[in-house]
């Protein structure tokens, strides 16, 4: 199982993102997939989960009416589109499989002026 996340950099506050989590190793039409977060000294809290079959569930309280999760089967990828970003939404974020508690490397968000 290979995660991979790509898409942080630095945005503006009220600026959008989308990052990207590339799967391999696995069927990846069979699992469902979420996006965790960690901010420094905080612990790892989730942002959202898609179904295998491409709902957005369990999305954070935070970051409800303002993120997406989605995913290409097609393309074994899955996607957190983040709009109206806030400072508070800087973080490392994380693509995680369910299922086993396979996690990627992480790719760093942050909202700043």
């Amino acid at each position: 199982v290979q995660l991979v996340e790509s898409g942080g950099g630095l945005v503006q506050p009220g600026g959008s993102l989308r990052l990207s989590c590339a799967a391999s190793g696995f069927t990846f039409s069979n699992y469902a997939m979420s996006w965790y977060r960690q901010a420094p000294g905080k612990e790892r809290e989730l942002v959202a989960t898609v179904t295998s079959v491409g709902r957005g569930i369990d999305y954070a309280r935070s970051v409800m009416d303002r993120f997406t999760i989605s995913r290409d089967n097609d393309k074994n990828t899955v996607y957190l589109q983040m709009n109206s970003l806030k400072p508070e939404d800087t973080a490392v974020y994380y693509c995680k499989r369910l299922a086993g508690g396979f996690w990627g490397q992480g790719t760093q968000v942050t909202v700043s002026s």
